[in-house]
């Protein structure tokens, strides 16, 4: 039985990760969940799931959720059950170091970074939700994983769907679909993406749009601040960064194609011109189970699980209704500015995407209170990126610090 940690496990990703879990009991066992700060939600998990440890975001909420948990439960001997609890960015990388097989990380911006280094560090796979992580961290992340001889294991749905491509190919991930002598048999990579709410639209059009508009993915149903990233295409370009490190592929040869279906997952193609794409309907439950059962795929569909499902009659893909129209068009880049920006950022290298990813958070959390428009986040972005100075941090301790003062300067550079 594999034993789970899931960093997140109160959001959209965790809670799919833990029916999985629920569906699977022969297979998972959650030892460890978090939540910043759903605490009725995660109390709940704690009930049914009975991890050994839990995190929460701050010190008070560790004592209300302890109360919550003997509050809910008449019997005498559940201190006796009681896990532990951690809290606050300490107890992240606290319970990020606990025995277990996995840590699915799907946490928020940079938070996630910390506890994938020490989850790391102590010989965990990573099955790897959290983008940001290698956006800030990839060097230092991909060089400790290489050292410790740990998976990194994409939960993505585009970046699932590559290294799949390359798992067909007879390769997996991290540099493994490479040839012996180090010349790349990956001419592109082709990274999907939905367009999100305002594809189509113009700069002017996007002037003025609500936090509401900006909220309506015409596809997926994700949390406040990915679903942002993904209206300005901010996901896109954090998500071409990603794949630089997870697949060891400059970023010129990563090429976004957007495809309003969100059918074909992403693409690669191969030096003899072979283009291996993975499809599917639109569902997260297949990249996280794919890389918590890594290398063997899960029954998911009903004549296999018994269990209903929303993905059609049979809840298989019906190629002969929704492969009709299958349609791949050119981001608009000079609208959605951030993408470039991503592109700059790679290019540049060292703390260029950091500064951009920091930046990012804080104008997108800015947007999200109403404090500032829409199409300030690409423009205050580029305005931070062209005020700090690039270094080359070596340390965890040094891209967090990075990180602050690139959220600081968004800050300043609205205030002028």
């Amino acid at each position: 039985m594999k034993k789970v940690l899931i960093l997140g496990s109160t959001g959209s990703i965790g809670t799919q990760a833990l029916e999985i879990i629920r569906n699977n009991k022969d297979k998972f066992k959650a030892v460890g969940l978090t939540g910043r700060s759903r605490l009725d939600v995660l109390a709940e998990q704690i009930r049914e799931f009975e991890p050994e440890a839990v995190c929460v975001g701050s010190a008070d909420d560790a004592a209300k959720l302890e109360k919550m948990l003997r509050d809910g439960n008449n019997s005498d001997d559940y201190g006796n059950r009681m896990p532990e609890i951690f809290y606050g960015d300490e107890g992240l990388v606290q319970i990020a170091g606990m025995d277990c097989d996995i840590v699915l990380n799907a946490l928020m911006g940079i938070s996630g970074l910390a506890p994938t280094y020490e989850a790391i560090s102590n010989g965990r796979d990573i099955a790897l939700a959290n983008k940001e992580t290698l956006v800030a961290g990839g060097e230092i992340i991909t060089e400790l994983c290489r050292e410790k001889g740990v998976k990194l294991l994409p939960v993505d749905s585009e970046h699932s769907a590559i290294f799949q491509c390359l798992e067909g190919n007879g390769g997996s991930a991290c540099g493994s679909a490479y040839s012996a002598n180090g010349s790349s048999q990956i001419r592109r990579i082709l990274l999907t993406a939905s367009g999100g709410p305002f594809r189509g639209r113009t700069l002017e059009e996007m002037r003025d749009v609500t936090i509401e508009q900006a909220l309506n993915h015409p596809k997926w149903s994700m949390g406040s601040k990915i679903t942002i990233d993904s209206a300005t295409m901010m996901n896109k370009g954090l998500e071409v960064i990603e794949a630089r490190w997870l697949f060891d592929v400059p970023a010129d040869k990563i090429d976004i194609h957007v495809h309003p279906e969100s059918i074909v997952h992403s693409m690669v193609e191969f030096m003899d011109g072979s283009v291996m794409a993975q499809m599917g309907l639109p569902d997260m439950k297949v990249p996280i189970s794919y890389a918590l059962n890594y290398p063997c795929r899960m029954n998911l569909l009903p004549e296999f699980t018994g269990l209903d499902t929303d993905r059609g009659n049979d809840g298989s893909l019906d190629l002969f209704t929704t492969g009709r129209s299958l349609t791949f068009e050119k981001p608009e880049r000079k609208v959605f500015k951030c993408i470039d920006l991503a592109y700059e950022a790679i290019k540049a290298g060292g703390s260029a995407p950091i500064v951009m990813n920091g930046a990012n958070e804080e104008l997108v959390a800015m947007f999200l209170a109403g404090k500032i428009r829409f199409l300030d986040i690409a423009d205050t972005i580029e305005k931070v990126m062209e005020s700090i100075a690039h270094s080359t941090p070596g340390s965890v301790e040094e891209i967090l610090e990075i990180d602050k003062n690139a959220r600081l300067k968004a800050r300043e550079k609205l205030k002028a």
